[in-house]
């Protein structure tokens, strides 16, 4: 049924306002890094300029004259950078020498990201806990792992995953802990217009699937106001 979206904009329509993700992988054709990042500003711009065109703006005005090359330039080196694998960051493993072997709550981590089916922000925050298996990343790295998945078209469930996955990666543990609490101008500033909701989504696994006293730990560790 997913397919038929391609022929079908009224579905189309309606998998975008539902928020639907049709898989917890970015979708990505295999030709998506065969042009380099100046190639593909330049052909951002050159299209953007067509759209402000298009919508009657007049692109001779100083303060309209260079939007469709900071916009390009925006998509590729800023929002949209977590697309390309070479902006993924390489967090250095260390020995957990402290042997300190509760949680660990990385919490009220800030992102931005954009709805893919919009193209318009989400923002909120992460709360990341993970328990050491031996091993232990500097704190900031978890900073940079979930700016990584923000800095896309993204679900936000989805998103939830692609971090949380990550880090299982990473850190060589199941136990780790993803909560997002965001907020969606898709939902706030046109369709519905409900600006007081937010979404929130969780994955929880290892001992935080399967300890309910860990998993409300961790939860009264994410709602202390610190």
């Amino acid at each position: 049924m997913l397919n038929n979206h391609l022929e079908n904009p009224s579905l189309s329509d309606e998998l975008g306002d539902n928020h639907i993700a049709t898989s917890h992988e970015t979708p990505l054709r295999p030709d998506a890094f065969e042009k380099d990042d100046e190639l593909k500003m330049e052909l951002i711009a050159k299209h953007f300029k067509e759209i402000m065109l298009i919508l009657g703006l007049d692109l001779e005005d100083d303060s309209l004259k260079g939007t469709p090359r900071r916009v390009a330039k925006m998509y590729v080196q800023e929002i949209f950078s977590g697309l390309n694998p070479e902006n993924k960051p390489v967090p250095a493993l260390f020995e957990n020498k402290y042997q300190y072997n509760e949680m660990l709550v990385e919490k009220n981590i800030t992102f931005y990201s954009n709805c893919e089916h919009h193209f318009v922000p989400i923002y909120g925050k992460a709360h990341v806990a993970y328990i050491s298996n031996g091993y232990v990343i500097g704190l900031s790295k978890i900073n940079r792992i979930v700016q990584y998945y923000a800095k896309r078209p993204q679900v936000q469930e989805r998103m939830t995953v692609q971090i949380a996955e990550e880090l299982k990666s990473v850190l060589k543990t199941e136990d780790i802990a993803v909560v997002l609490d965001a907020t969606h101008l898709c939902v706030a500033s046109r369709g519905v217009k409900d600006i007081n909701s937010s979404t929130v989504t969780s994955h929880y696994s290892g001992v935080f699937e399967k300890n309910e006293e860990k998993k409300r730990e961790l939860l009264d560790y994410i709602n202390l106001n610190s």
